[in-house]
This record gives structure tokens, sequence and C-alpha cells, in this order.
């Protein structure tokens, strides 16, 4: 199944994505289907098309992930960590995957970053790695925005990841009985146009499973949680010339089997 937030007549209403239209559903949003609410139609299906997709719904904790591609911490002149990084994504950071992402006005270096989001679909704590994708309800794709002046001058990355806009993500939740094996996944990331990054989930150091595991070591993963599982290579503070997000930029992330979110920026 694939499950999204779109802006019906009367606001936003929960829908099941079936190929070029829409089954709207009972749910009062995708979060209750995650947290085992049935999936019950509720009227006739309407054309996908010309409908706005909003962001499934705001997680209660959205946990990032640094430096978990090989490529992407040699581009950056960092090596890959003994353990995985963990920091926590702001939910207000949350916003629909047509954006607009907004730059603020305290950084000149706000850069993208293309990710796979795993949803959690129930609560979790000390999961073994070889049970953690049971606690998986499915997956979806971020834009990990990140402001790199920030991150580099400030020791938490509060304001560098966690400002107003940083996390579009969408455009709907895939199940994760679609996904049999999310370490399988084509990720790439546009930029007006322009491709940044091309690769494949197989290049995670730490997979999805190990994430999970180790996460929930420490904290309890909640269902409707969201682990943004990092970024490949390709981001724009790694290029010669570096490449930052603009005024009037459209970025555009694509997941094999898990659709595109694309979304305009703002200047400040």
């Amino acid at each position: 199944m694939q499950i999204l937030t779109y802006l019906g007549p009367g606001g936003p209403a929960v829908g099941l994505r079936e190929g070029d239209r829409i089954q709207p559903l009972t749910a009062a949003s995708p979060l209750d289907i995650v947290r085992g609410a049935p999936v019950v139609a509720a009227g006739a299906p309407l054309p996908l098309e010309g409908v706005r997709v909003l962001a499934p719904y705001r997680p209660g904790k959205i946990i990032g992930i640094g430096l978990n591609y090989p490529k992407h911490a040699a581009e950056t002149g960092m090596s890959v960590p003994e353990r995985p990084i963990l920091f926590g994504k702001l939910t207000t950071s949350v916003t629909d995957p047509d954006g607009p992402v907004r730059l603020p006005g305290y950084s000149a270096q706000v850069d993208f970053e293309g990710e796979l989001a795993v949803v959690i679909g129930r609560d979790a704590r000390d999961v073994p790695v070889g049970d953690a994708l049971d606690v998986v309800f499915g997956y979806a794709i971020m834009n990990d925005v990140s402001a790199r002046d920030i991150q580099l001058a400030e020791p938490q990355w509060v304001r560098a990841k966690g400002a107003d806009t940083f996390g579009p993500w969408g455009p709907w939740i895939t199940t994760a009985d679609e996904v049999p094996d999310p370490q399988a996944l084509r990720l790439r990331t546009w930029v007006s146009g322009d491709l940044m990054q091309d690769a494949s989930t197989a290049e995670m150091f730490y997979p999805v499973a190990e994430l999970i595991a180790f996460a929930s070591q420490s904290l309890t993963l909640e269902a409707g949680d969201v682990i943004a599982t990092g970024t490949p290579a390709g981001v724009g503070v790694a290029r010669t010339p570096q490449r930052f997000l603009h005024d009037g930029d459209t970025v555009r992330i694509t997941i094999d089997g898990l659709g595109s979110i694309e979304h305009t920026v703002v200047g400040a």
C-alpha cells in the first residue's frame, strides 16, 4: 500500500494511492493507520493528477543519521564513524513534499540531502538486529536540508538541521511489504534539473536494521517515528564549486518504488 495525505475540498484527507488514482479513506491521519487503525474506503476514487499531496503527518520523533555512506564521508573529509551518529531533527521542520523550503536569514550555505526515510510501525526498545525490520511500517523520501555554515560553527545541530521547512518528506508511505529489501533502492537528487546524487541504499555503511537496533538501545522508538538514514555522496558543500540552494531552485528526490518529492526553495 501507499498511504498519503492530500488536500481535499474540506482540508487534509487520507487516501490510498492506487496507480493514478486516490482512494479516500476514513482515517483522520496516516499516523492512525501506522498505529493499527484499519484501512477503510470512504467514497469514490479520484484522479491523482492535479491533487496536492501533503506531508504524511508530523512525526513524534525524527532521528537523523550522519555520515552513513562512505563516499559521502570521504567527500567531506571525514571517516565513517565507529558507531552510527544520531541527531534529532525537530518535528517543526516538517513540510510538504512540494515545500517550499525557506532559506533562513542566518545561513548562506543551505544544502540538500536526499535520504531514505524509515517509518516505525510499533513501539520498540532494545530490538535485535535480526528482528529490526519487523518493526518497520514503511518507507518514504526525505530531504534532510542542512545549513552547512551553522553545522560547522555550532556543536549542536538544532539550527543547522531543525529549522522550519528543513524536512520535506513523502510523497506517501510505501508499506514494508512492497519493499522486500530496503538496501536495494536507487536514490537520485536533482537541483534545478542537474543530477547531484545517484546511489544505491546498498552503499549504506550501517543498514536500516542496524540503525533501528542501535537507536532502540538508548530510546524507545514509537509508532510513527521516522529515521532518516543518511545521504549519499554528491551534496553541495563537497562540490567544486560548491552548490548551495538559492531562491528559485527546485529540488527533486526520487527513490525507486517510493515515488518522488519535488519542492521549491524560497529566499529569506
